[in-house]
């Protein structure tokens, strides 16, 4: 097995977050390093280290790679990104470099899976509504026993993107006995969907029949906005919308109108514009609850990602397919 020359770039809080003493042994027997191990910016690099080298790990905190900056690596062969997409970092012509890119997207995806389902049992149960009104109202929390509809069994649940994350949701939601999980994906393969335990679905019949809406698309220019005023309204009463996606999926000021009246409860964990400001509508409805874009790797689960890099450098080194590789049709739908 080769040892490939090696040069990591990402933010200093990033390598220390996701590169511990037994990950950068690791590294340090897979790969031919230089000094600095890890820079924050290519445009740093001397010209006669970057024409050497053989593979990037990137991460959080790599700024975009330009095609001036491709050019003065004539021997890069790989990229490898310890963190989710990859949209933005790299050009477009980067596979017809011959450049291999391959993403750590499916690991980012199990604490957002798991913040999912957490989410879809609290939503069944209203759970985090209810807790606003014991705060207020002591008392009112015997009405929970006399309210039929506060329940995790038989739910319809609805997932819009049957994406790397969507999959995991579905794969998670058989802990529960949900209802018909419904899937609206306008590029999914029915076969694949109902091996994965769901119904593709037009995207408003999934709209009309879920109870809970979970999103996990990509958001590209088709997508934006996609849950507006018109979807939001398909919605039924006592729908609850959860979206650990893109804030920009949703139009936030028709959701700002369903949520205040009452009719519909949100968790969001995205929004748009991500923070909110201090004071919007959304943060004081009692229904509507908004996490600080915290369901993504976060601590020791970013320790998967720069994992999944060191199994990428060490298939790589040895010859190997490279896990996680990004075909160019694959990056035009990723987010």
């Amino acid at each position: 097995m080769t040892r490939p020359r090696v040069l990591l770039v990402m933010d200093q809080a990033t390598f220390a977050l996701q590169f511990g003493p037994d990950e950068q042994a690791r590294l340090a027997r897979l790969a031919t390093l230089g000094d600095p191990i890890v820079v924050g910016d290519l445009a740093t690099v001397d010209p006669a280290r970057l024409a050497e080298t053989e593979v990037l790990i990137t991460s959080w905190g790599c700024p975009p790679i330009t095609a001036a900056q491709l050019d003065a690596a004539p021997r890069l062969r790989v990229l490898l990104h310890a963190a989710g997409s990859v949209r933005g970092l790299v050009p477009p012509d980067f596979h017809a470099r011959g450049v291999q890119v391959a993403t750590a997207a499916t690991m980012n995806a199990v604490p957002v899976a798991e913040y999912t389902l957490a989410a879809v049992i609290l939503a069944g149960k209203r759970a985090l509504p209810l807790a606003q009104v014991s705060r207020a109202q002591p008392t009112g929390w015997q009405n929970s026993f006399a309210t039929r509809s506060l329940s995790n069994l038989g739910r319809t649940i609805g997932i819009v993107g049957f994406s790397t994350i969507g999959r995991r949701v579905l794969e998670l939601l058989k802990v529960l006995e949900t209802g018909p999980v419904l899937v609206a994906d306008p590029f999914a393969d029915p076969d694949q969907v109902r091996a994965a335990g769901g119904e593709l679905r037009p995207l408003p019949e999934v709209l009309a029949r879920a109870e809970i809406l979970s999103l996990h698309a990509p958001l590209l220019p088709s997508t934006h906005h996609l849950i507006g005023r018109a979807e939001l309204a398909l919605l039924r009463d006592g729908a609850t919308l959860i979206n650990t996606a893109r804030g920009g999926i949703v139009d936030s000021e028709a959701l700002l109108a369903e949520c205040a009246s009452g009719r519909l409860d949100a968790i969001l964990d995205v929004t748009d514009p991500e923070p909110l400001p201090v004071g919007h509508p959304l943060l004081s409805l009692a229904n509507v609850t908004v996490t600080p874009h915290l369901a993504g790797s976060l601590g020791s689960e970013t320790r998967r990602l720069s994992h999944f890099a060191l199994d990428g450098l060490a298939a790589y080194a040895a010859g190997e397919p490279l896990p996680g590789a990004v075909t160019p049709e694959a990056s035009e739908l990723s987010a």
